[in-house]
């Protein structure tokens, strides 16, 4: 019986607050959705943080800080996976498209991460998607993920590698041989996600086809695919993610009313199929990462 590790994706930043009443915001309400996620299986959770005054997305290290104490007061086995993903949307003017339009929030690596440097998570993310998201452009340059990667690395933390497309398999491929990287490397592939990979049994496939030997990887769904992706995912060798950050819903018109219920049906999907979820202690050893504090 193999063991599947479940991350829950906390709140995200896309997610907004007018699409569900059920979203967390403020530090309390992420650190103690987390920590229900735990409670009902999840051994990661995946944080973006917020502005109290009105969901926004922040990048306050004061806000992350302020998660991670609540959570590690009450649980000091939980995996911590901070994200390192804002700061990366560029928004051409309409009229002179090599100027940046209000709402791009480009910044410089060392920027993008020092919440990581400073707070020192097990896990956190390191996108590799150049691509459009509606009229922006996502954009994670080679040089500017590889500054990310070296900085990361040398804190202790682990990077957890997202793949929106198959060129970013080529890049992260470059990346694992141009930087050291410590223990199996760690992909999660992105699907559903509107111009990058479709939420299909071959796109996991073609993603699968192309990792590293020994990697360890996940395949997760945004919206209506979150669940179907769970079982995709479990039955090819991979691991799970669910969270309000990725989908909003239990079911057809169902609000989840909280990022547990969406562990719940996870867990069920997996167990159903024969697997187990991993413990933290079992996803800690299994992704070489020092044990909890």
């Amino acid at each position: 019986m193999r063991d599947v590790i479940l991350t829950c994706a906390i709140t995200g930043n896309i997610t907004r607050p007018e699409q569900t009443p059920y979203l967390p915001i403020t530090p309390q309400q992420i650190a103690d959705s987390a920590l229900e996620a735990a409670e009902v299986g999840a051994s990661v959770v995946h944080i973006h943080v917020r502005h109290t005054d009105d969901g926004r997305p922040s990048m306050e290290t004061a806000h992350y800080a302020e998660v991670v104490e609540r959570i590690r007061a009450r649980n000091t086995r939980l995996v911590i996976n901070l994200t390192t993903g804002p700061g990366g949307r560029y928004i051409p003017d309409p009229d002179d498209p090599k100027v940046a339009a209000p709402g791009t929030s480009l910044l410089p690596p060392m920027q993008r991460i020092g919440h990581i440097l400073d707070l020192k998570p097990a896990i956190c993310t390191l996108d590799l998607n150049t691509m459009n998201s509606g009229d922006q452009v996502v954009m994670n340059t080679r040089r500017n993920t590889r500054i990310m990667a070296r900085e990361t690395l040398a804190a202790g933390c682990k990077p957890e590698i997202e793949i929106f497309n198959p060129g970013d398999m080529v890049l992260a491929n470059e990346l694992l041989a141009s930087e050291a990287f410590s223990g199996p490397p760690l992909f999660s592939f992105v699907l559903g996600v509107k111009y990058g990979w479709p939420a299909t049994l071959e796109s996991i496939q073609l993603g699968r086809s192309m990792l590293p030997p020994g990697a360890i990887w996940s395949a997760f769904g945004v919206g209506p695919s979150e669940f179907p992706m769970v079982a995709l995912s479990s039955l090819l060798g991979g691991h799970a993610r669910v969270g309000l950050e990725d989908n909003i819903y239990l079911e057809r018109g169902v609000l989840a009313k909280s990022n547990a219920e969406l562990c719940v049906k996870a867990r069920r999907i997996i167990e159903d199929l024969g697997f187990r979820l991993a413990s933290p202690e079992s996803a800690r050893e299994r992704l070489e990462l020092p044990a909890a504090a």
